[in-house]
Order: structure tokens, then sequence, then C-alpha cells
């Protein structure tokens, strides 16, 4: 039985995103870090990593062939895409059992997308 890979982006509030150096963020790192152990222990990793703060992002549209590029997120209010991960599942239930896991779903949201083989 083939499984489907599942893209989970995390979303959460960069205003409230632990300072460099504290103990909050030492702990967000090891819970992650503990999250990654269990996911690759179950075989289920294909891919990760997390992101840049939204200062760094940029957005591109095109109208009439002429690109445009705007600085920082898309929309101003938009919560951070702070991370991503490619993982394999049997099914929905389990791709929502590994996002409930996720420390980005604790007071933020982990969104989950199949993602469509061609």
């Amino acid at each position: 039985m083939k499984m489907a890979r599942y893209i989970f982006l995390q979303y959460v509030d960069e205003s409230k995103a632990p300072r460099p150096g504290s103990p909050e963020l030492h702990q967000q790192i090891d819970a992650f870090a503990k999250y990654l152990d269990e996911v690759k222990a179950s075989g289920a990793f294909k891919d990760g990593d997390p992101c840049q703060p939204s200062a760094a992002g940029f957005s591109v549209s095109t109208v009439n062939g002429h690109a445009k590029t705007t600085d920082g997120p898309m929309h101003e209010k938009s919560p951070w895409l702070n991370g991503y991960f490619v993982l394999e599942c049997k099914d929905r239930a389990e791709a929502e059992a590994w996002a409930a896991k996720n420390p980005a779903a604790q007071g933020g949201t982990v969104e989950v997308h199949p993602i469509l083989s061609l």
C-alpha cells in the first residue's frame, strides 16, 4: 500500500515567539527536537525545516506579464509560517495525530495538506 504524503505548515503568532537566548526558546527547541526524533523513528519523516522570520520573506504577483515583489508577509496580520514538515502517513487520521503532537499546534495552528503526486 502506497502511503500518502502530507505537508504540515506551522503557523504561530510571531509577536509571541520566544526571544533568542531565552529559556522559553530553549524549551521550544527541545520540544521540536523531541517531535522530530519521534517522527523520524516512526519512518514518517520525509522533509522539514524552520523558516526565517516573516520580515525575511517576500511575495511575488504577476499582472499582465509584469512581476511585482513585496517584502515581508503577504498580509500584515498573517500568522508567521515558522516551518514545515513533509510526512508520509497511512491516512488522514494518522496525519491529524502527527499535527496534534506538533509543538506549533500549542498556541498556533498546524495546517495540513495532502500532497498531490503527479
